[in-house]
């Protein structure tokens, strides 16, 4: 079984704005994605069963496909999704940087309010990973902190203008 990622971070912000950060496609195309890179959201479908597909410009000008499925959401509380890289039709593809990196994650995140800030929580782990794929999602803790902590200060500043 692989070890689960976790990151956390609390917000300045109630949860209903927080929650519109995650469900609407202008405002999640704001701000999701590494610093540095531009996001195209190709669809953005925020329903059980629905896909959020898109296209992240790297600084470099290469194109990252990437793409959400969505199992549950109860709003305000939590979002479970599938998260992948893809290609540009929104199939699965591997991830740019690693042919060992897990075909799919699947993550869950949850909202929770006190006192009009809100902490967001991410949960994840691959989904059915062979040893190789688990070896190299757990490998890439420290790295994947660093990056959804650039992507939480995106979101934050989304949040601060909203």
């Amino acid at each position: 079984m692989s070890k689960e990622f976790m990151i956390s971070r609390t917000f300045d912000a109630p949860r209903d704005l927080v929650w519109k950060a995650w469900s609407e496609a202008e405002a999640f195309g704001q701000w999701w994605g590494p610093k540095g890179c531009k996001l195209d959201v190709a669809k953005f479908e925020f329903k059980p069963g629905g896909h959020f597909h898109y296209g992240m410009k790297m600084p470099d000008g290469q194109i990252w496909w990437g793409r959400f499925v969505y199992r549950e959401i109860a709003k305000p509380e939590s979002i479970v999704f599938v998260n992948s890289f893809s290609d540009a039709v929104g199939g699965v593809a591997r991830a740019p940087f690693s042919a060992t990196w897990p075909l799919e994650i699947l993550n869950t995140l949850t909202f929770t309010e006190h006192g009009g800030k809100t902490t967001l929580e991410l949960r994840g782990g691959p989904v059915n990973p062979t040893d190789e794929e688990r070896a190299m999602f757990e490998g890439m803790f420290g790295s994947m902190q660093q990056g959804f902590g650039g992507t939480f200060d995106q979101l934050e500043e989304f949040l601060a203008k909203a």
